[in-house]
């Protein structure tokens, strides 16, 4: 383990991450305009960018598929965190928010990181290759926890409106919770394999061969950390300029729910630079890790943590979609199913993902 030594961190990523949350913590609470929402804005991408950078550090240290889990779950608790905090000082105002930035994520994840990932890739490696095992499982675990908790509450009778009620409530959540531990029990330990890169050839090519160089415990260890620190800027400063992006949202005349979007953008960042980061050097099965396991991360733990929150929460919690949405939700499951059956994909499938994905961000602002 001599080599392992030899990687070091640049100093820009040790130094930003602090930087970013003395940022964030000095503007907390102010209305954000002019010069102070673009350093807001370019704060923000500086988090993204060094939150990356320490996932793909992790990453190359534990390995695949632990890497991405790390960073899907980190980004996930900390969304459900803002959620709840943007629920918890607007009660009247985010009875939706929870499913709108949840059901935002799907779509986001599901079309928009799989399809630019697909495109991208193909269009430098011709035709991508990847585990049909590894991720047609977690494309059906994703469509029966998003059907569970997104499309069951339209239609259930127990609650009024779009609502479960809360015997459901709990059921819902339980159910996510254990199939987003069964996945990820199947994921890192019992078929590990089906979620590793795999060459042209269909051999898997797993990151913790010993010839390559690993950053050391200790590099790990304050990556993690740092990784984490930067997470939690980029939600907080998603938050800090949500207001921004609320007006930004009644001066266009589009809905609440484009709110949830935007946010959802924001917050899925990370993942999306990583996935397509991946999807250039031809290891789209570590960018369809990262995009579905986000999109599953989101629904799995989201759910049960605004369950939990909803008893302390003094307004409804919506959780139903409407039929638009539903249709949306249908589509981009029967497109991943195909997409994942043969194993390998080209451009067609990144524009279809792509397409759909447009038509989902063309809707949210003129439904």
């Amino acid at each position: 383990m001599a080599a392992a030594d030899e990687m070091k961190l640049p100093r820009w990523s040790i130094w930003l991450p602090p930087v970013v949350l003395v940022a964030l913590a000095l503007t907390w609470g102010r209305h954000l305009e002019g010069a102070l929402l673009v350093f807001e804005c370019v704060a923000l991408i500086a988090a993204i960018t060094v939150a990356v950078h320490h996932a793909e550090v992790v990453a190359h240290r534990v390995g695949e598929p632990y890497g991405t889990l790390i960073l899907a779950v980190g980004v996930t608790v900390i969304e459900v965190g803002l959620i709840v905090t943007l629920m918890v000082s607007s009660p009247d105002k985010t009875a939706t928010l929870a499913r709108d930035t949840v059901f935002s994520a799907f779509m986001i994840a599901g079309n928009g990181v799989v399809g630019i990932c697909l495109l991208l890739g193909a269009l430098k490696h011709q035709v991508l290759t990847f585990r049909p095992e590894g991720v047609a499982g977690a494309v059906a675990t994703l469509a029966a926890v998003a059907t569970l908790s997104l499309v069951l509450p339209t239609f259930t009778t127990s609650s009024p409106g779009p609502t479960f009620s809360g015997a459901q409530l709990v059921f819902a959540g339980l159910a996510s919770l254990f199939l987003y531990g069964t996945f990820v029990l199947v994921q890192t330990v019992r078929h590990r394999e089906y979620f590793l890169p795999i060459d042209d050839a269909g051999t898997p090519d797993d990151p913790d061969d010993d010839h390559l160089v690993l950053p050391s415990n200790r590099t790990t260890w304050l990556s993690l950390g740092l990784m984490l620190a930067s997470l939690a800027a980029v939600v907080g400063l998603a938050k800090a300029v949500s207001p921004a992006i609320e007006d930004g949202v009644r001066t266009i005349g589009a809905p609440q729910a484009a709110v949830g979007v935007v946010i959802a953008l924001l917050v899925l960042a990370p993942e999306t630079v990583a996935a397509v980061r991946a999807a250039l050097h031809n290891r789209i099965q570590t960018s369809l890790n990262l995009a579905l396991g986000s999109a599953l991360a989101s629904i799995g733990l989201t759910i049960p943590a605004i369950g939990l929150a909803s008893i302390w929460l003094s307004g409804p919690l919506e959780l139903g979609l409407g039929p638009k949405d539903m249709v949306l939700l249908t589509l981009t499951v029967v497109l991943s199913t195909l997409t994942t059956v043969m194993g390998r994909a080209t451009v067609l499938q990144g524009a279809v993902h792509l397409s759909v994905f447009g038509a989902f961000i063309f809707l949210a602002v003129t439904p």
